[in-house]
């Protein structure tokens, strides 16, 4: 049986809901579940499903703040 392991830096989560974060390249993830979220297309939209509810890019965009990186002193 063969694995592989694809690592992904988180850049952006939701100020809403931070458990919610997307990479450089534009995937979201779920860090409490560690599943990768699908981008959908809904009645005109393209955004994601978040908390169950659809949530269009036009809406989620404005909610996105970059992750605050701490440095631990050792």
């Amino acid at each position: 049986m063969n694995s592989i392991s694809v690592n992904y830096t988180l850049k952006f989560e939701l100020s809403t809901s931070t458990n919610y974060q997307w990479t450089s390249c534009g995937k979201c993830f779920n860090v409490k579940t560690g599943r990768q979220i699908k981008q959908v297309y809904n009645n005109g939209s393209i955004g994601y499903s978040i908390n169950g509810r659809f949530k269009s890019l036009k809406y989620l965009r404005p909610l996105l703040v970059r992750i605050k990186v701490t440095n631990y002193p050792f």
